[in-house]
């Protein structure tokens, strides 16, 4: 899903469909030109990106920085990252793409940015910081084995048997699983990029998403004035700080539409819109569908004395 932007690159957001798994899989077929290829624009993504190159290879621009990529090679990039597949040289690469938003690894309540910034299956991607990519390079006796967990997905996607959501979320954390170990033996080096001031404002922004949140507030706490943290995140993430408040309020929203028996209300209370009418007209333009649509279509939920203790 393309999202709006002033100015830059594209950025593509991931719309969720009740009844279909929460991670997306791209065959990558002679390349990007395909019509289930990557695109070759400059773009970046609100969600996290696993690339794994089976055949050929060529060049990839992230942000400023040009990476050479071949067969064997795992690319992660994280949400933020502008990205380019050169097209010329990228004509022959096969291999696969899996994209997921970060919470899907944290439904506990981590949330779209402690989850894939503290998630230890999720570091590879930040280091521990907001932005970052890697590129990792698979032994060939494990090569077939990422390759699968790319097909097991994507059959999990396709076919939405029952019980697809937890089959398609088990091999992606098997395929994270195998990533995390990877990086781990990696050289620091491979880190494309440290942002703290990225990290302060999620930092803030996890702090405060709860209660009136505004620019301002967040501005304050990072010591910057509101007009030059509006450049510095929209440079760097293709999104305002505004749309950063409102999307860890929708996650929030999510999880406890999924997972408790609160009402609309109280549920738009708890993630800082006082006034429910707006909260509704919110999450729907976000989702397609009303919260109560998003609950009914939603996994079961857990027995409400149980959600009383969250």
């Amino acid at each position: 899903m393309r999202t709006a932007t002033s100015g830059g690159p594209p950025v593509y957001g991931y719309r969720r469909v009740p009844g279909v798994p929460p991670v997306g899989v791209v065959r990558i077929r002679e390349g990007h030109t395909s019509p289930d290829g990557v695109r070759p624009h400059p773009h970046a993504h609100e969600f996290l990106v696993v690339v794994i190159v089976e055949r050929g290879g060529g060049r990839v621009l992230l942000d400023d920085r040009e990476w050479r990529v071949e067969a064997g090679d795992v690319l992660v990039v994280a949400p933020g990252e502008v990205v380019t597949f050169v097209e010329r040289e990228l004509h022959d690469a096969e291999g696969w793409a899996v994209y997921f938003p970060p919470d899907v690894m944290a439904p506990g309540g981590l949330g779209t940015f402690l989850s894939w910034r503290a998630h230890p299956l999720l570091f590879p991607y930040v280091r521990g910081v907001a932005g970052g990519a890697h590129r990792l390079r698979v032994p060939p006796g494990q090569r077939s084995a990422f390759v699968g967990h790319a097909e097991a997905i994507d059959r999990e996607v396709q076919e939405r048997r029952d019980g697809c959501d937890e089959a398609a979320l088990a091999h992606l954390t098997l395929l994270l699983v195998a990533i995390s170990r990877l990086a781990a033996d990696g050289p620091d080096d491979l880190a494309l990029r440290d942002e703290p001031l990225l990290a302060a404002v999620f930092d803030a922004v996890e702090a405060g998403f709860r209660g009136p949140l505004s620019l301002a507030d967040v501005a304050t706490t990072v010591g910057l004035t509101p007009g030059h943290l509006t450049t510095v995140v929209g440079r760097k993430t293709g999104r305002t700080v505004q749309q950063w408040i409102t999307e860890r309020r929708m996650v929030e929203a999510r999880r406890l539409l999924a997972d408790t028996e609160l009402t609309v209300e109280a549920v738009a209370a708890r993630v800082g819109y006082r006034d429910p009418g707006y909260f509704a007209r919110r999450f729907r333009g976000a989702h397609g569908v009303s919260p109560l649509r998003w609950r009914r279509a939603g996994p079961p939920r857990r027995d409400p004395a149980e959600a009383g203790t969250q």
